[in-house]
């Protein structure tokens, strides 16, 4: 599956990419290598493969939650570039 250049472009502007045309060449053929493979992989037969919780068992359990304070608001604001009205301030994401 080839990706074309509108494609890469699309991608790079939702990743908020600026590319040269060098970068998104280089990219448009990874990422087509990538989808290739995935593609392959969609043509196994896993029919007789079971759904599996992780790729590897772990004989570890998971600690049990335990309830504790959290850090003072302050300190975590300090820690944080910009803070309006006691929140984390951050950019806007939408366009």
């Amino acid at each position: 599956m080839s990706l074309t250049r509108e494609q890469v472009d699309h991608i790079a502007r939702l990743a908020r990419l600026n590319l040269s045309d060098e970068e998104r060449e280089r990219y448009r053929e990874q990422l087509s290598a990538i989808l290739d493979h995935f593609q392959r992989l969609q043509e196994l037969d896993t029919e007789a493969v079971p759904p599996t919780f992780r790729a590897v068992e772990s004989q570890r359990a998971p600690r049990p939650d335990q309830v504790q304070d959290s850090l003072p608001r302050a300190e975590l604001l300090s820690n944080a570039p910009e803070v309006e009205q006691n929140q984390f301030r951050v950019p806007p994401i939408l366009d």
